[in-house]
């Protein structure tokens, strides 16, 4: 047998060659599939095209942060479906890593029923489907709320079946919480309450994730450090913020890519709740337009560059918190 070249013996090249021979069978079927696909829809005669965005929409999205009405085209309406699902998805990130941490923490306080009130939590939510919990949110708590004076009034916020009302800077930049007026509540800053519900059930339902990377992040840091700050004096909550959890991040930032990833996707469950996000405003364009593949693929697209730049955020935070051996 003859001998093999020196090319081939040199380990760096082989993992390249095998990469290079996967990316080129990826590439030929996806050759393939498109091909499929084209001469499909030709032969339904349903060819791919854009010109229905420019159309009038011809429909209403009763929640809008960008300004929006039936008469402005399709893309706009995509557009402010899309802002819609980005606002849901922030604000439920920051809700969703308050939430996890905190129950992360109460994991490992010497109060033994806040411990096991954190385990309740994690262990119950987990193991609820999120499409219930979001029903349950929105018919059996929000949708049951009073209104006008019998509405549940807090320092600040005021909840209501009509919505909720929090308060906000006014002119002058003075405090302004939510005022009853002829019977309407009125307030700087007013959320749907099926917002609310969306932002509830992914707040606690993620929480509920976040929590158990938490939990394992702060198990993984070594008990010597826990007791050489009870040597110093310090407190549980002081050890936890200023030594256990800096340590603790290299092990959680990984996890939490992957929460924050399945929270930006599990937004997509908004239509059963009645919020007009991103998914909502494509499923009422398909059934007008009849384009199922061109939606489809903007639905594709959207998700997947949210997911995209969620990961790549959470890749540069990873790299900023790992320690490196000295």
């Amino acid at each position: 047998m003859a001998p093999l070249p020196p090319w081939w013996r040199d380990r760096r090249v082989v993992p390249w060659l095998v990469q290079a021979v996967v990316g080129l069978l990826v590439l030929l079927l996806m050759a393939f599939l498109l091909g499929n696909l084209v001469r499909n829809l030709t032969a339904a005669g349903l060819l791919l095209s854009w010109r229905w965005l420019q159309q009038p929409a011809g429909f209403d999205i009763s929640e809008s942060v960008i300004p929006f009405n039936a008469q402005l085209p399709y893309w706009r309406a995509l557009a402010a479906g899309l802002v819609n699902t980005i606002r849901a998805v922030l604000v439920g990130l920051v809700g969703a890593t308050l939430l996890g941490t905190m129950v992360g923490m109460a994991s490992f306080s010497h109060n033994g029923l806040l411990r096991r009130l954190a385990r309740v939590y994690v262990e119950v939510v987990r193991n609820i489907p999120l499409l219930l919990q979001l029903v349950f949110w929105y018919f059996v708590v929000f949708l049951t709320l009073p209104n006008g004076v019998a509405a549940i009034q807090l320092p600040g916020v005021v909840l209501a079946k009509s919505g909720l009302y929090i308060a906000g800077l006014g002119e002058g930049l003075r405090w302004m919480g939510p005022t009853l007026v002829n019977g309407v509540w009125q307030a700087p800053v007013r959320l749907s309450v099926e917002f609310g519900a969306l932002l509830t059930g992914l707040i606690v339902y993620s929480g509920a994730f976040i929590a158990e990377v938490v939990r394992g992040g702060i198990a993984a840091v070594p008990k010597g450090q826990w007791e050489a700050a009870s040597s110093l004096g310090l407190s549980w909550f002081a050890t936890l913020r200023r030594i256990v959890l800096p340590q603790s991040l290299r092990v959680i930032v990984p996890g939490l890519n992957t929460q924050y990833i399945s929270l930006a996707k599990n937004s997509s469950l908004a239509v059963a709740v009645g919020y007009t996000d991103l998914y909502s405003v494509a499923e009422t364009t398909l059934n007008q337009t009849g384009r199922a593949v061109e939606v489809i693929l903007v639905l594709l697209a959207a998700y997947l560059t949210l997911d995209l730049l969620i990961s790549a955020l959470m890749n540069g935070l990873n790299h900023l918190v790992q320690i490196r051996e000295r």
